[in-house]
């Protein structure tokens, strides 16, 4: 999400080329791609850590700088294919380990208002987010809570 709750302006970041094909110096098969991808996910990492990976690390040395490009699916829907995928949306897990670490400041140090409005800033875009995937990824009847968020991510 964007400076939802600032008057500041978004930063600007690089474009990625504009291509519809891998590089041809990279060119490691799409299920050697997938095998890596599923190995990484199940080393706990989240989906934006295993691109990163592929970025840095490669497989078997050679890099991989796009997964959509070399596979034809992105590294979620990989791990959908392989029933890898995290239980918790990755955007929402930070978001509610931001939250339990702003709460947990805010009951220590209670004149702390800029962090009050940080964290009731920060469980908003829960909410909007809980909205969002309810009933695709969430539960109907989910609704986030400070003690739920603590259940889940333990």
């Amino acid at each position: 999400m964007a400076r939802m709750h600032t008057r500041r302006r978004g930063s600007s970041g690089s474009d990625r080329p504009a291509t519809d094909e891998p590089p041809e110096w990279s060119d490691v098969e799409s299920d050697a791609i997938e095998a890596r991808v599923v190995e990484l996910a199940e080393a706990g990492h989240d989906p934006s850590v295993i691109g990163m990976k592929l970025r840095d690390e490669g497989v078997k040395g050679t890099p991989i700088p796009n997964v959509k490009l070399a596979t034809g699916k992105k590294v979620t829907q990989i791990l959908e294919d392989n029933d890898a995928s995290p239980e918790l949306p990755e955007d929402l897990r930070n978001l509610m380990e931001r939250a339990i670490g702003l709460r947990e400041h805010v009951d220590e140090n209670g004149q702390d208002h800029s962090n009050k409005r940080a964290l009731q800033n920060t469980e908003s875009k829960i909410r909007r987010l809980v909205n969002y995937y309810r009933g695709d990824e969430l539960d109907e009847d989910f609704k986030y809570s400070y003690d739920n968020a603590v259940e889940l991510l333990e």
